[in-house]
């Protein structure tokens, strides 16, 4: 929940600025080379933030399938690497079209 939390803070305080900006003007007012980045936060913050509510789902799900092994599947080293997870792949969706 809290990488969620932070993708969705991301959106909020990274993308939605430049965007509002851009739908304020009509076009794009601050530097050319900031463009790209932008778009490509853009790209990993959603896809992180959409990536983060299928672990969080795959989670529940395999809570509610067999409640008494999640403990055992579901370890916080285990839980680490899906977040890490998630956020590698979300950055390489966005940042490698660069």
């Amino acid at each position: 929940l809290v990488s969620l939390f932070m993708s969705d803070l991301m959106v909020g305080l990274v993308v939605m600025p430049p965007a509002m900006l851009n739908q304020l003007y009509g076009h794009w007012v601050l530097w050319g080379d900031f463009c790209s980045l932008w778009y490509s936060f853009d790209v990993m913050c959603c896809s992180a933030s959409i990536l983060n509510l299928c672990i969080i789902s795959l989670d529940r799900y395999l809570l509610i399938i067999s409640p008494f092994k999640y403990k055992l599947r579901m370890t916080s080293c285990r839980a680490l690497w899906l977040i890490l997870a998630t956020w590698t792949l979300a950055a390489l969706a966005s940042f490698l079209p660069i």
